[in-house]
């Protein structure tokens, strides 16, 4: 029998992130070709290493995979998009922004920079780890900031919501469809078999923990590995981690779609792709059977 395969996963330390990998970490699903190890990185942090091909599989911001698309294949599971709700840009009550205000976002690859920077060309921006937004709008270094993650559930009374992205993304794809925020990539240097296996896992590992949510929140609080209290988790997995984060449905795919045709059209990618071609092709595997 050959040795398993090792990759190592990426994936944030939020909320949403950690409870569709931790199936795999609690053991309650395996594969007899692949071991998985897993390390948890701030989002930008990694966008930035995606475009260095440094993890085998990776979660990223659906707003930078066209930057590359040439080296990795977009995953169809653990996926996560906003439906009426997502990132807010936030000030101080009652201070009017002027025109090229001052905002801090998440970083520059992110899908909320990359809507915002359309929106709000003339802002001045300056990128920050998420976690320390509301305190740079609340020490006036900035005047204004998104708020994403689970920081989005609970900010200061002193502040409010100037807009909401989830308005921005309406407004940017004239149509109603969900807001796409953030998916997983596995490297195309990685065999076919494996990839496949790869993705079937990660699939069945969003469903498991979908299908026992109480049980993987408990485990997952009980480790402390959860910023938020039980029940904001519940409410944030609620919008981020829930059904439609099993595998991506059309009307998702046609939103992602969406999203690379107006980066393209605002000049922030070179062509406008549509991401059925940069799936794994299962009919390897469909063919491999006959």
């Amino acid at each position: 029998m050959e040795p398993k395969r090792e990759l190592r996963v990426a994936h944030s330390p939020d909320a949403d992130d950690i409870f569709m990998y931790y199936a795999i970490k609690f053991g309650w699903i395996e594969s007899n070709i692949i071991d998985f190890s897993n390390i948890a990185l701030d989002i930008e942090t990694l966008n930035k290493e995606a475009m260095k091909n440094t993890y085998d599989i990776t979660a990223i911001s659906f707003g930078m995979y066209p930057k590359i698309k040439d080296e990795y294949a977009l995953l169809k599971t653990a996926v996560s998009f906003g439906e009426g709700y997502g990132p807010k840009l936030i000030k101080k009550k009652n201070k009017p922004l002027k025109r090229k205000f001052k905002v801090a976002l998440s970083g520059e690859n992110t899908t909320n920079a990359l809507l915002f920077r359309i929106a709000y060309p003339d802002a001045k921006i300056v990128y920050k780890n998420f976690l320390e937004i509301e305190k740079a709008v609340l020490e006036n270094e900035v005047d204004a900031g998104v708020l994403i993650h689970e920081s989005i559930l609970d900010f200061d009374e002193s502040l409010e919501v100037e807009r909401e992205l989830w308005d921005i993304w309406l407004d940017l794809a004239k149509e109603e469809l969900p807001l796409p925020l953030g998916g997983m990539a596995l490297r195309r240097s990685i065999p076919l078999n494996v990839a496949i296996e790869s993705e079937e896992v990660l699939t069945k590992a969003v469903k498991i923990a979908s299908s026992n949510a109480r049980l993987a929140s408990e485990m997952l609080l009980e480790r402390n590995l959860i910023r938020v209290d039980k029940e904001k988790l519940k409410h944030y997995l609620n919008l981020y981690a829930n059904k439609n984060s099993i595998s991506m449905n059309d009307i998702q795919k046609k939103a992602v779609d969406k999203l690379f045709k107006i980066g393209y059209e605002s000049g922030f990618f070179d062509e406008a792709i549509k991401c059925e071609d940069y799936f794994i092709p299962y009919q390897y595997k469909e063919l491999r059977s006959l």
